[in-house]
């Protein structure tokens, strides 16, 4: 009996002593290093801002990491960046890969401090003016909800003056936007590439041009505006301009749009920026680096042209659906609206491709000062293509439209007899073009003046007012709409 309770023992030992020992076939768990990388390990930074408010960050880090498993924090990042574009590569050829990733978010604030610190105990200091120095008590906090609640002692109260003190800072409250990663890495030290989108980086073109006293020529300087509120500054950043309609899918239209491109002539030797063609829009490279702050507005000089080609025109507009009615008195002195062209060439001294934006015009007064004239939008222009800016209405050049008859032939045929009477109330001639949009089938039956047809729906008449006079144009015109 005693031979089989030693032996009993014996094995029941054995089994306690395997139980305990390691399973050669399993390596024992070892938690990641935890390892945190910021700016200030940045080799270089890249920024590449499209006109649509959003922008592309590029930035080269040296990493001190470890072989294996390693948790590392990136911080110093956008808090607006859209964490699914996120590109992380190893420049070097080692191995490294990223096996998760967490964007954390959560930033310190007396708020969220306070709300981490619910059913916890904080310390509470308060001035008392007999003795000169500050109490402290322990409290517990209750509630932060449309203010602070605590329980000190045995009581419960709220608005208690003090000053909070807490323990520490909870590890899913962090400072600043942070990547997290878990990666698997080849080396304990790697030279990376990481980039992504991030929204509220936005750029915008604006032109100041100056006319001559005979409105034939013009020179222009362009800026580009750049506004960052990506909540990331970028210092010392090679910055880069995409100009042009970048399709984005739909869940990015809620933080807004923007747009395009740039302009060339008679630059400085030592150009601002330098543009190319980049896939189906325009690139434009700033030749320096750029410190571009959260929260900041940056001007930076785009173009310088001078001595271009201009031509003012007058053009004095009618409507398509004056010639399906009988209106008798159309308009009476009515505006004639004032707009500036110029071709956007070599030929003309430009030639480069103009980013969307506002052109706002000057002019020199008869003592030298120069006096705004008008500004307006123009979209993207291409080489080789008119711009046209306008700039207003005509002060001392006015018209009046009168339907003079008006028949209907059948059933969707009408004709009807117009006079146009245009009057200059200048010391000068003025030309003026006047535009006849009818948007039916049409044939001008009899015209005192000749029409120029532009299109399927449009035709104009050109006529010179002599100073401190007037014309009249005279027509018939046959419409059918159906």
């Amino acid at each position: 009996m005693i031979r089989k309770l030693a032996a009993g023992l014996v094995v029941a030992l054995f089994y306690v002593a395997a139980a305990s020992m390691p399973n050669p076939g399993t390596a024992p768990a070892q938690e990641a290093p935890r390892l945190r990388s910021t700016a200030g390990d940045r080799d270089a930074l890249m920024i590449t801002v499209y006109n649509q408010n959003f922008g592309l960050v590029r930035e080269i880090r040296d990493l001190g990491l470890a072989r294996g498993l390693v948790s590392l924090e990136f911080g110093d990042v956008a808090s607006s960046i859209q964490p699914e574009t996120v590109h992380l590569k190893a420049l070097d050829g080692g191995r490294l890969t990223v096996l998760e990733q967490n964007y954390q978010f959560d930033l310190l604030s007396p708020q969220k401090l306070l709300e981490k610190y619910v059913g916890r105990t904080v310390k509470v200091y308060r001035w008392n003016e007999v003795l000169g120095r500050d109490e402290m008590v322990e409290a517990e906090v209750l509630s932060v909800n449309q203010g602070t609640i605590l329980k000190i002692g045995d009581e419960i109260t709220f608005n208690y003056p003090g000053r909070l003190a807490f323990p520490e800072v909870p590890d899913n409250l962090i400072a600043r936007p942070t990547l997290l990663w878990k990666l698997d890495s080849g080396a304990n030290r790697q030279r990376v590439e990481t980039s992504y989108l991030t929204h509220n980086l936005n750029w915008k073109a604006d032109y100041v041009m100056v006319v001559d006293e005979n409105d034939r020529h013009g020179d222009v300087t362009g800026w580009v505006t750049l506004t960052n509120q990506s909540g990331a500054s970028y210092e010392n950043a090679q910055l880069k301009l995409v100009a042009g309609d970048v399709q984005r899918v739909s869940e990015l239209e809620a933080y807004g749009q923007a747009r395009k491109s740039f302009m060339r002539a008679e630059m400085a030797m030592d150009e601002a920026f330098a543009e190319e063609a980049f896939f189906e829009y325009h690139l434009y490279t700033l030749n320096r680096p750029a410190t571009v702050l959260n929260n900041e507005q940056k001007q930076v000089t785009l173009l310088e042209a001078s001595d271009f080609g201009i031509k003012k025109r007058l053009i004095f507009y009618g409507a398509a659906h004056y010639f399906r009615g009988s209106y008798g008195q159309v308009e009476s002195n009515q505006k004639v609206g004032v707009f500036l062209d110029f071709e956007n060439s070599e030929k003309n001294g430009l030639g480069m491709p103009l980013p969307a934006g506002i052109v706002r015009v000057y002019k020199s007064d008869a003592s030298g000062a120069q006096q705004f004239i008008g500004e307006d939008r123009i979209d993207h222009t291409p080489r080789d293509e008119t711009v046209r800016i306008k700039m207003g209405e005509a002060f001392d050049v006015v018209g009046d439209r009168r339907q003079m008859d008006f028949d209907i032939i059948a059933d969707c045929v009408t004709e009807s007899e117009w006079e146009i009477k245009l009057r200059n109330h200048k010391d000068e001639e003025a030309e003026v073009e006047v535009f006849e949009p009818i948007g039916a089938d049409w044939d001008i039956l009899s015209s005192s003046h000749r029409a120029t047809k532009l299109d399927a729906h449009t035709f104009k008449f050109t006529v010179k007012i002599p100073p401190r006079g007037e014309q009249t144009i005279k027509y018939r015109v046959r419409v059918r709409w159906c």
